[in-house]
């Protein structure tokens, strides 16, 4: 086998172990949720949103644990770029996402004023663990907000998540016990798979002589936002838009305040801020949330040409970070 035969074997054997990890978990928490009583359109929100950052938040605290601090940043820049440029590009393609939720139009300045924090606590070169904690404990206040204000949302939005999350089989609830094994399970195979991407990467960056960031903005940042893409577009295909758009947006926040918040708090040292992600990559995430706010407020409607304008800049973005930088 060739050089490059061992790191792409990695990275393949831990892309899809998180997707079945990430899977797992997003499935075992929305029924654990159902099964206590839970609103339906929180854990839309809420859990799939942040159940689809997991393999995200399984990479990212792994590197920082392991001082791999550009590929723990790079990965949660680059899958917040990717989940508005190419995900929701894909999913307004599929089928024109009308947004009803007010709850996105509340979640999309989040996005824009989280993105921008991350700009602001990066200017000295990290983010500490003080920011960590501060970023998180953004995330819990977050969440209770969101739980607070989904109660007044609308009864069709309501039914759109409940005909997702199939609350109608309610009535057949497997046991608690079951879903906390299906979470456990889905856990370990994050972790497992988040180890396998982490080392097969770096592994390739290092034989290509490409920088550990770019790698963490690429192949990292896509492997982990599958669980996004599956999800949203299936919601789009299902005419779901509330769900496509609301996961993109909720893993983004969750992206920024609760995995770099906690790879910042865990790793002792803060994650290290490089002058290339704070000048180049952090003002592309921050410009690519700021884009979405009109998109959203403007008609409620993502069309197909805006759809096609979204993967247009991804592909422009990615070449320029592969080939050129």
């Amino acid at each position: 086998m060739g050089a490059y035969s061992y790191p792409l074997m990695w990275i393949a054997a831990g892309l899809v172990t998180l997707l079945v990890g990430g899977e797992s978990l997003v499935r075992g928490s929305s029924k654990l949720a159902l099964a206590l009583g839970i609103n339906p359109l929180v854990i839309g929100l809420t859990v799939v949103a942040f159940g689809t950052s997991s393999p995200e938040l399984a990479v990212s605290v792994l590197a920082a644990i392991d001082g791999k601090m550009d590929v723990a940043l790079g990965n949660v820049v680059g899958s917040n770029i990717l989940n508005v440029l190419l995900i929701l590009g894909l999913s307004a393609i599929v089928t024109p996402l009308i947004v009803a939720s007010q709850l996105i139009k509340f979640d999309v300045p989040a996005m824009i004023a989280a993105s921008l924090l991350v700009l602001a606590m990066g200017l000295d070169g990290a983010i500490g663990v003080l920011d960590g904690a501060i970023l998180f404990s953004m995330l819990i206040a977050y969440t209770a907000w969101v739980i607070r204000l989904s109660r007044r949302e609308s009864e069709k939005v309501k039914a759109e998540f409940e005909d997702s999350l199939g609350v109608a089989d309610n009535g057949s609830k497997v046991k608690i016990s079951v879903q906390i094994g299906t979470i456990v399970i889905g856990l370990l195979f994050l972790c497992l798979g988040a180890r396998w991407l982490v080392s097969g990467a770096v592994d390739i960056a290092r034989l290509l002589g490409i920088d550990e960031l770019v790698i963490g903005l690429t192949i990292v940042a896509v492997g982990t936002s599958l669980p996004e893409l599956i999800t949203s577009v299936l919601a789009s295909i299902h005419r779901q838009p509330d769900i496509a758009v609301g996961n993109i947006v909720g893993s983004n926040i969750f992206n920024i305040l609760g995995v770099l918040g906690l790879s910042g708090l865990i790793s002792g040292t803060g994650v290290l801020v490089s002058p290339e992600a704070l000048w180049i990559d952090i003002p592309v995430m921050i410009g690519v949330a700021v884009v979405t706010l009109p998109i959203v407020f403007t008609d409620s409607t993502i069309s197909r040409k805006e759809g096609t304008f979204l993967i247009s800049a991804f592909v422009v973005y990615t070449t320029y970070r592969i080939f050129f930088s």
